[in-house]
């Protein structure tokens, strides 16, 4: 019996040894050796803390509904992380072949990424901002291509951290030749909590209502126009739409606030870039104006993206027919010496939405909005180079808004940030930074008696507002 046993268990043993020796062998090992990989990253992590109550409150101290225009110093942590993979192309070939994936992460509410994780209430937040392929200078003919989710975006108002001319990011396809850009963005959402025009219709054809996706199309093209060496002036021009909801749904059956009738937007701007050749290389000055109409009227919160639609709609014709925006924005590098760099800044915006009156208005789903407003702010940082690792931050911003019939709020606030540099470079571009940020601001009475501030809504009705903290910054990309 014993032999048998022996036996039986030497036979098992070499059909499991042949059968692991086979499964090997149609196993398809995913061992990564590719080498055509770059990464790309941005980040800002820090501590803080505040005079009110003592401890840390992770607030900015901006103006409601400002985003970080009027200063992003006390801006809370965030990570992006941008992993390129490049494909060679056939030999002689010099088309640039790359997939590019970009994720973030952030916390949902105000606690720091040591405490957070996805889990925790309030914790960690991922996001995919981008996922696309691009082929530049196909054929060596100046002729580029991508289709995906991009941050498609030109340059940005940096110490307020607004992309304010030409911020297309979304999900499509664009075509670039030259100095000729033209993209076509699908924009698509289920969120019946948003105050912009629904992206959706009640779909009851099966017999179950349900949420039916629709889109917003966004159309853009853009044209460069060089005058001359150091002057650029580009055109910007995009077209909205949005089409019907669902024509068949019987009228007593659902709302038809859900299945509105389609409606469309416009916008016009233009952007003039000069480099200053006879100043520190690195010095220039924007300007820019754009124009939207109708549903292309987006612009707030600190984002400028056009299809984000300001502002309530005519709930009598269903359509956002009068409604318009206005953005106004000048910004300036001025490296003066190897000692001083100055950036100032100014941004006007004036947005009225479709309702007939300028207060709160109900919005597609009953919330109510007001249905203008207008924001103005003048800033400027100032960035002494003390030596080449030791840089001093000094920054001063006035930001004022007006909602609706409402007075004006107003914040003054002013920053020091002594800042080390460990790369040792004097370049106000220069990264990583690790600082020390010491912030007060003065808020007039009307934003005192409205908690008219993400700080405010913490503290209670103050005049003044403090910020403290030490904070560290970076990104690489090139």
């Amino acid at each position: 019996m014993m032999k048998f046993l022996t036996s039986s268990l030497f036979l098992g043993l070499l059909l499991v040894c042949f059968i692991t020796t086979n499964m090997n062998a149609q196993i398809a090992y995913d061992q990564v050796s590719n080498k055509n990989i770059s990464v790309g990253s941005y980040g800002r992590v820090g501590v803080d803390w505040s005079f009110a109550d003592g401890r840390t409150i992770g607030r900015r101290l901006n103006l409601n509904n400002m985003g970080s225009i009027g200063g992003r110093l006390e801006e809370q942590d965030y990570l992006e992380l941008a992993p390129s993979f490049h494909f060679n192309p056939k030999k002689g070939d010099s088309t640039v072949i790359h997939a590019q994936v970009r994720l973030s992460a952030y916390s949902n509410s105000l606690t720091s990424f040591a405490n957070s994780s996805t889990s925790s209430l309030g914790g960690l937040t991922f996001a995919l901002p981008e996922m696309f392929v691009q082929a530049r200078n196909i054929g060596g003919k100046e002729l580029n291509i991508w289709v995906g989710a991009r941050l498609y975006r030109g340059a940005d108002l940096h110490i307020a951290d607004h992309f304010y001319f030409n911020d297309h990011s979304g999900q499509g396809f664009g075509v670039e030749y030259k100095k000729t850009r033209f993209a076509s963005i699908f924009v698509s959402s289920t969120d019946t909590t948003a105050t912009v025009p629904p992206y959706f219709y009640l779909n009851i054809k099966t017999g179950t209502p349900s949420t039916g996706l629709r889109q917003r199309n966004v159309l853009t093209l853009e044209q460069d126009v060089d005058f001359g060496k150091s002057s650029t002036v580009t055109f910007l021009g995009e077209y909205h739409r949005m089409p019907d909801g669902d024509s068949e749904v019987e009228i007593d059956s659902v709302e038809t606030i859900v299945n509105f009738p389609s409606d469309h937007g416009f916008v016009i701007g233009a952007r003039h870039h000069v480099n200053f050749t006879k100043m520190k290389e690195g010095s220039f000055n924007d300007f820019s104006i754009r124009y939207g109409t109708r549903i292309a009227n987006g612009g707030d919160g600190g984002l400028s993206k056009t299809w984000l639609t300001f502002g309530a709609p005519d709930l009598n014709s269903l359509n956002f027919k009068g409604a318009y925006s206005l953005s106004v924005v000048d910004q300036a590098v001025f490296n003066f010496s190897d000692k001083h760099t100055l950036n100032p800044y100014i941004v006007f915006t004036l947005s009225k939405g479709g309702a007939a009156t300028n207060g709160l208005s109900e919005t597609y789903f009953g919330k109510e909005v007001y249905n203008k407003k207008i924001d103005f702010t003048v800033g400027a940082r100032d960035e002494y180079y003390i030596s080449d690792f030791f840089h001093l931050i000094t920054e001063l911003h006035f930001s004022q808004r007006k909602d609706g019939y409402n007075p004006y709020a107003n914040v003054v606030k002013f920053s020091v940030a002594p800042v080390y540099v460990p790369t040792g470079k004097r370049d106000t571009w220069a990264r990583p930074h690790i600082r020390f940020v010491a912030t007060v601001a003065k808020y007039n009475n009307f934003a005192k008696e409205t908690l008219y501030s993400p700080y405010l809504q913490f503290a209670g009705a103050k005049s003044w507002g403090t910020y403290f903290g030490f904070k560290t910054e970076w990104w690489v990309w090139n």
